[in-house]
């Protein structure tokens, strides 16, 4: 018999008990625990913890489960979610020019190695029109000029805010889209967009960071995937990787390099946060891997 499986993820203030008292309260409930781990950092004095289990006791609904576990989170100070760990999480993916990242995510989907759902593809050019409808993807063309008045940005995100909504979507992903977002988008996406940005970050922020560090005759070169925030390429860091280059490469090389890294880091980013693998620690980030 198959039972149902969540995945509850929480973080609080650190103190006795709480393992205790999340297991003793699953294990009262009818649930047996497949994988857990935790952390506590003591630096910020949070502790943060993501468990895994099953629900084997039909006398326990869904609903009740979520309503008594409610009342230990509020006794104990916690931020908390519960998931189904079956449920695909909805993702739609915006792009501009540059498509290796949409590709690479278009095939884990379509190979059944990232368990989401792609209800919708948004570009601000029509280079990729014809990739979404291989995929059956509906693909929404939202064109914005580089230089594009205030009202006309605004404009433009309030129809990508209309599709999150209509869609249901729980995560965003800016596959190289090439658009500086509002503060106000900023905020309406904090802790559900994922930017990858081409470059080991903090360093060479902004545009063009490959011809940046080969003038800077750098010897790794990398990507990072990070949380979109109002701070440009300041957002918490999910994940990085870097490959090494030398000085015979030229910055074409090292874009090349780069871009298969890019496609590396956004896609484990991507699973790592449909998985709720990953809880921001402040403008860190705890990822349980």
């Amino acid at each position: 018999m198959n039972h149902p499986e969540y995945i509850l993820t929480l973080s609080c203030h650190d103190q006795r008990g709480i393992v205790h008292r999340v297991s003793g309260f699953l294990a009262e409930h009818g649930c047996n625990i497949i994988d857990s781990a935790q952390f506590g950092d003591a630096e910020t004095q949070r502790f943060f913890m993501r468990v895994h289990f099953a629900r084997e006791d039909a006398a326990f609904s869904d609903a009740l489960l979520r309503e008594d576990f409610a009342r230990v989170a509020q006794s104990m100070g916690m931020e908390w979610a519960l998931h189904d760990a079956h449920a695909k999480p909805r993702v739609m993916l915006m792009v501009s020019k540059i498509g290796h990242c949409l590709n690479d995510l278009l095939f884990r989907y379509k190979s059944g190695l990232l368990p989401v759902e792609i209800p919708a593809i948004v570009s601000n050019h029509m280079d990729f029109y014809q990739l979404a409808a291989s995929y059956n993807i509906p693909f929404h063309h939202l064109p914005l000029a580089s230089g594009a008045p205030e009202q006309a940005k605004l404009a433009q995100e309030a129809r990508i805010a209309e599709l999150m909504e209509n869609h249901q979507v729980d995560l965003v992903v800016l596959a190289r889209y090439m658009q500086i977002l509002s503060p106000s988008m900023c905020e309406r996406l904090k802790g559900k967009a994922i930017n990858i940005h081409h470059s080991f970050l903090p360093s060479f922020k902004g545009a063009k960071p490959y011809a940046q560090a080969h003038k800077r005759g750098v010897k790794l070169i990398g990507a990072t995937a990070h949380f979109v925030t109002g701070d440009l390429d300041e957002g918490p860091i999910i994940e990085q990787d870097v490959e090494r280059v030398d000085h015979a490469m030229d910055s074409d090389a090292l874009t090349a390099i780069g871009r298969d890294v890019e496609c590396v880091v956004l896609a484990r980013a991507v699973k790592w946060f449909v998985e709720h693998r990953i809880l921001l620690n402040g403008d860190r980030t705890v990822i349980f891997k």
